[in-house]
């Protein structure tokens, strides 16, 4: 379990989900998942349907499905969202965007808007820092959460255009991760540019990848299998491996 301090006031999330009898070990997950307009067509049928596929895979996995906690988060149509399985959460509910596996259900995601991939990223951090001191609340351990950013583009203000604010959380993402609270896996799909995967590269720079097309189940099954060396204690050296067989296509969890 971490040794972070609790802060003096703990979040207001409802955990009315959560089987209070389950006392495993819980591993909190975020996705965090660009809808912008660039992703209309075949990119967010592929996502949709690799997300749909996944839940079943993480139904049917026993050692995952009770320590595994999913939250969805998304930026497009201009603005940043947070989800509870297929129900888009409204701000100020107090819902937490955290579902246990065996009870987590896709949301299916139609592309506009624009890419405020530093706003999903802040929020992603913030539901993170929050699940986390629940958690302490509840009398849980956790594992070090999963955050996995997937974006085929730039980060864009409200208007659309490329900004700069991206830069601000850099330092912050470095001191988190330096900390061991999360790690944090940014991904390329598709088109994307050298300038956007620069972009990822600076937020994590072990674990970002660019990949050609949308290889979204073998995204998925990367998650996965991430989430079972957690389990099993595994050291950095271990994730790495994964990673790099991963950004080759080679999936080290089905060798």
């Amino acid at each position: 379990m971490t040794s972070e301090r609790p802060p003096t006031v703990a979040p207001q999330y409802a955990d009315l989900d959560f089987d209070f009898e389950n006392n495993a070990q819980r591993l909190p997950l975020v996705l965090c998942i660009d809808t912008s307009r660039s992703m209309e067509g075949k990119p967010i049928e592929a996502l949709n349907g690799a997300l749909a596929e996944w839940t079943h895979e993480l139904h049917s996995d026993v050692s995952l499905s009770y320590s595994v906690e999913v939250a969805v988060i998304t930026f497009g149509d201009q603005s940043v969202a947070a989800w509870h399985g297929p129900q888009r959460i409204q701000p100020g509910s107090g819902v937490s965007p955290f579902v246990p596996a065996h009870a987590f259900q896709a949301p299916r995601f139609v592309a506009n808007g624009v890419t405020l991939m530093t706003e999903g990223v802040e929020l992603a951090m913030r539901i993170v820092a929050d699940r986390k001191s629940e958690l302490r609340r509840l009398g849980l351990q956790y594992y070090r959460p999963q955050i996995c950013l997937v974006t085929d583009g730039l980060p864009t203000d409200g208007t659309g255009h490329y900004t700069t604010g991206w830069q601000r959380i850099v330092p912050v993402l470095e001191a988190e991760q330096r900390a061991r609270r999360f790690r944090l896996y940014a991904i390329g799909v598709g088109g994307i540019t050298e300038r956007g995967q620069s972009v990822l590269r600076a937020f994590a720079p072990t674990f970002n990848a660019n990949l050609q097309g949308f290889p979204f189940r073998e995204l998925l099954q990367l998650m996965s299998a991430s989430a079972a060396a957690a389990q099993k204690g595994e050291g950095d050296e271990v994730f790495e491996k994964i990673f790099h067989q991963f950004r080759t296509q080679r999936p080290a969890w089905e060798a």
